[in-house]
């Protein structure tokens, strides 16, 4: 290229920047200092992090009018800024998702593959005022604390469960609120003045579980995401980005933008899900989806605009994009239908749409003692289910390759409980006695899925909502056990009341190895008194949770 045209070129680049640049600031409404949060005039030798900080005018972009937000958004935030959380029975049934989903959270720290992704970037940073991980002695920034808290709720596949269109696991959102929740509290405690100043309680985190859970499963009753190869993991970001921006004290407006932002953020795709990908990403995918929304967050705090039709516009929006041009739908408006409903893993931990054919395994464990048979005198099994456990967990030839394969196997999960008449995390791993089990391996190879239709209505069905399956036994000398039919599972809200004892004894289990036998029953003690629990300010409830060392 000629000395000329290299010149002719920079000239045309820099007078379009200078264009651009002057149009950008003829255009750029200004955010006006009341939709800022407080900023505090204290100065720290070691300051805390902090989202307070006004940037210069020039740089922040004032949200959009209503009217000019895609609809889907503009009802996201109303709700948020809006509903008053007025049932009983979701609060109650929000208590038992936070101690359950905690605890899931302290038993994932027994396998190093999870707590070697956890704690600071640079080891030994302590974050003044910062997110305190249970379980563990770090203290860090939110958007970092919010990946450590999520992917440790994550990561055994052990807390609670939505299924639909879209499946996927709402308390996944604790990852963001409780990170946001103690900061904010811990920030303002030391004179700071986040989400309006207020020390936050657990009722206030309990308050943000339910409409979490609620944007997040009304989103996943009708729309599938997985049919267009997304994971479900984007409604755990655009459900947290809402619930946080509140927390944070930004305006409807400015939740309204934040919401854009996460649904225009990449997408995570479900590959890591599936063969021949299958890894252990899917764990740590939804602390991945927490941080982001947070981040995100900070961003909208520091002067960030929003998109109004980052669903809609054409050729560019996620619908067109993403979503095959179709848009959502929508069955029931935001409440609190969620939280009420939703599922949990009590007894194993293990894929949800497993967990009843797991159960019936359970059942004719017994059958076959009293015959005096074993697993060894099965030839087949035919487990009669339903679609979405077909296309989740159906693997009969696939080989088991980690643990991600076994634990998203229903062939797998059934051979163990038929082997050995259990089923635990550390059955998936590869050195497990289950997983070198050549009776478990042959035997995984003769079950077989076939699909009920009436099991896949009762599935979408907004009043039943079973995950049926249904285990027939053929043994070798050719004698055919009746079918163990379960329709739905010990978490299910049909079950609920036969499940809480077992979901706080579950609760006491994922404890009991991490501290003493005083602060076990003071934790417990507090799950059991909802007044108690429901006043206590969230930072302090967290240091209960706080050890020297993992």
């Amino acid at each position: 290229m000629s000395s000329l045209s290299r010149s002719f070129l920079r000239t045309a680049s820099r007078n379009l920047r200078q264009r651009a640049s002057l149009q950008s600031a003829r255009l750029a409404p200004r955010l006006v200092a009341s939709q800022l949060p407080k900023t505090t005039t204290t100065l720290q030798s070691s300051r805390a992090f902090s989202a307070t900080m006004i940037p210069k005018r020039d740089a922040v972009a004032e949200p959009a009018p209503p009217k000019e937000f895609d609809q889907e958004l503009v009802d996201m935030a109303s709700y948020i800024h809006n509903y008053k959380v007025d049932s009983d029975l979701a609060v109650d049934t929000a208590r038992f998702v936070f101690l359950d989903t905690l605890g899931c959270g302290l038993k994932a720290l027994e396998f190093p593959h999870c707590t070697k992704l956890l704690g600071p970037v640079v080891e030994g940073t302590v974050v003044p005022n910062g997110t305190k991980v249970p379980g563990t002695p770090y203290q860090l920034d939110p958007i970092l604390g919010a990946f450590n808290i999520g992917a440790m709720i994550r990561w055994l596949d052990f807390n609670d469960c939505w299924l639909a269109a879209e499946w996927g696991h709402p308390s996944d959102n604790l990852g963001a609120i409780l990170a946001v929740a103690d900061w904010i509290s811990r920030t303002n405690r030391a004179g700071g003045s986040l989400g309006n100043g207020k020390i936050l309680t657990v009722k206030d985190v309990l308050e943000a579980m339910i409409k979490a859970h609620e944007i997040q499963g009304c989103l996943a009753l009708e729309n599938s995401f997985n049919k267009v190869g997304l994971d479900h993991v984007v409604l755990v970001k655009v459900a947290s980005t809402a619930v946080v921006s509140k927390m944070m004290g930004l305006t409807e407006a400015q939740t309204r933008d934040a919401i854009s932002q996460a649904w225009c953020d990449g997408q995570s795709m479900r590959t890591y899900r599936h063969s021949p990908n299958t890894m252990s990403r899917k764990s740590w995918a939804a602390g991945d989806a927490c941080q982001k929304a947070v981040n995100l967050v900070l961003k909208v705090i520091a002067g960030e605009g929003g998109m109004a039709t980052v669903l809609s516009a054409p050729t560019w929006g996620f619908y067109d994009v993403n979503f095959q041009g179709k848009p959502f739908k929508f069955q029931r408006p935001y409440g609190s239908y969620v939280m009420e409903n939703v599922l949990f893993k009590v007894s194993y931990p293990a894929e949800f749409h497993s967990q009843t054919a797991i159960e019936a395994a359970k059942r004719l464990n017994r059958k076959l003692k009293s015959m005096g048979k074993s697993a060894k005198d099965i030839k087949e099994v035919t487990n009669r289910t339903h679609e979405a456990c077909i296309r989740i967990i159906d693997k009969q030839f696939k080989a088991m390759d980690n643990f991600a394969d076994r634990d998203h196997c229903v062939q797998y999960m059934v051979a163990v409980m038929f082997v050995f008449d259990r089923l635990e995390a550390s059955d998936y791993t590869d050195s497990s006695e289950a997983a070198q089990s050549e009776l478990v391996e042959s035997l995984r190879k003769s079950i077989k899925c076939v699909e009920d239709p009436q099991f896949t209505a009762d599935y979408h069905d907004p009043e039943k909502r079973t995950i049926a399956n249904a285990l027939t036994v053929t043994l070798k000398d050719g004698t055919v056990l009746e079918e163990e039919v379960v329709e739905a599972p010990l978490g299910h809200k049909l079950r609920r009341e036969e499940a809480k004892p077992e979901i706080m004894a579950k609760y006491l289990r994922h404890l009991e190895p991490h501290f003493p036998k005083e602060r076990v029953q003071q934790l417990v003690d507090l799950g059991n008194n909802p007044s108690e629990l429901y006043a206590m300010e969230v930072d302090k409830y967290v240091d209960l949770y706080v050890k020297d060392s993992i």
